[in-house]
């Protein structure tokens, strides 16, 4: 199904069954309608495909643009909205707008983990079973390439060259190729040449990242991974997969990196998505600056 036909459908939804005013009918239409262009400007993926990252990293563009506390609360209740009736139908599995919080007064930045609180979440995962070496691996691996967890757990085990020291991420349009860092290559080749091989449940399997039941790793099961290393580690912020998504940009950029680079391996369409983290290094500038300056 196409987006318009989908946006179509959902016209008729309002119209006919929820007898909608004009005023709602044309501003949730006009929200849904941009969302999907947003959607084609960066991609393959659609209404029905469209996942948590997607949504939340629309919610950020508009931010970023510019979009008003208000028009941004309103974009969240219409995606909401939407969401809702596309389930009902049965169009999508599940509904992706559940981390979109309206704004109060103005936006909240992305939460970000600082270098340590990184390190300490990275030691977690013990590499003395089967499970502690694939965990490992995979906070190395989102740490040290910023993919989207739909990307990472989408890997295939092909997409991987170690010897070169590099992922293949099969993003929405294109594929990206992003450099590891030596750790993560060796978190990786530990898994891949030792571990993967006893876990997969059939030599066929293409999946990097397995379950227990030697299955293609869910978003699910990997947001469950990282809670519980979250809980372990005693880190007190709100952490998610992507919460390393944004401190991996986040952490380039105050080391140096150049916005355009940091797109680049975000596979961000448009660098308003990406100058967000600009406003983060700020911010923690400005920080650091009224703790430590004897006149702040």
């Amino acid at each position: 199904m196409t987006n318009s036909e989908c946006l179509a459908k959902y016209e008729r939804y309002l119209t006919d069954e929820k007898k909608a005013s004009k005023n709602t009918l044309s501003s949730y239409l006009r929200d849904i309608r941009q969302f999907g262009e947003y959607l084609d400007g960066n991609g393959s993926a659609d209404y029905v495909t469209a996942d948590e990252d997607d949504l939340c990293e629309y919610i950020d563009h508009l931010r970023n643009v510019g979009k008003s506390v208000a028009t941004v609360s309103r974009n969240i209740a219409s995606l909401k909205n939407f969401y809702i009736w596309m389930k009902l139908k049965g169009y999508v599995e599940e509904n992706p707008t559940g981390r979109l919080v309206p704004d109060k007064a103005t936006h909240k930045l992305p939460e970000i983990l600082t270098a340590q609180e990184v390190e300490l979440l990275l030691e977690q995962p013990e590499c003395t079973d089967r499970k502690g070496y694939r965990d490992r691996a995979m906070l190395e691996l989102l740490y040290a390439t910023g993919i989207r967890v739909s990307e990472l757990i989408g890997l295939d085990v092909t997409d991987v060259n170690l010897s070169a020291g590099i992922v293949n991420c099969r993003g929405r349009d294109k594929i990206r190729t992003i450099p590891l860092y030596a750790t993560a290559v060796k978190a990786l080749k530990d898994y891949v040449d030792f571990i993967r091989p006893e876990m997969i449940a059939v030599p066929s399997e293409r999946a990097l990242f397995v379950n227990i039941s030697g299955e293609r790793m869910s978003r699910q099961g990997f947001w469950k991974i990282v809670k519980s290393y979250q809980q372990k580690a005693g880190i007190k912020k709100d952490i998610t997969p992507h919460t390393l998504r944004h401190s991996f940009a986040t952490h380039l950029l105050e080391n140096g990196a150049d916005l355009h680079s940091i797109q680049e391996m975000l596979g961000h369409a448009d660098i308003s998505s990406t100058q967000i983290y600009s406003q983060l290094v700020k911010k923690q500038l400005k920080d650091v600056y009224n703790k430590a300056h004897p006149r702040a």
